[in-house]
């Protein structure tokens, strides 16, 4: 059974390198021990057994450790996500009341409404709040 073991823990550490997660690691390493045990253990419950249990072991054992190492992702903004912060001018009144108004960005023109839902007049100078939807909600730019 130990041959079983190690061709796992080979295509764990196989897995680990493509993935580069430092996940699966620790399931190689489980596999190395229970083929060390399956050396002196015929049964292969046990073995699986110590399998699972070393490597959940390890797993939360090194987390904390293991996030401080490797780099944190970082979100990246696209498509409409990205017009958040922007600076856009209103084309058309935002009037809260009857649920209109329209920015123009970046040549586009979006439907928008206020953070505060209050008038906007024409030709005001606004800055992209967030996207809701379709919508995006603008407070007016002040300017200093």
């Amino acid at each position: 059974m130990w041959q079983f073991w190690l061709v796992a823990a080979g295509v764990f550490f196989i897995v680990e390198i493509i993935n580069l997660s430092f996940l699966v690691f620790w399931f190689s390493i489980g596999a190395l021990v229970a083929m060390i045990a399956s050396f002196f253990i015929d049964n292969i419950i046990i073995q699986a057994t110590i399998f699972l249990v070393v490597s959940t072991l390890l797993l939360f054992a090194t987390k904390p450790f293991v996030n401080k190492i490797l780099p944190k992702e970082t979100f990246i903004k696209t498509n409409s996500f990205s017009l958040e912060g922007k600076v856009g001018k209103v084309v058309t009144d935002i009037e809260p009341l009857e649920n209109k108004g329209q920015i123009k960005i970046n040549g586009e023109t979006w439907s928008a409404k206020s953070v505060d839902d209050r008038f906007i007049p024409k030709n005001t100078e606004v800055v992209i709040e967030k996207i809701e939807g379709v919508k995006v909600i603008v407070k007016p730019l002040i300017k200093v």
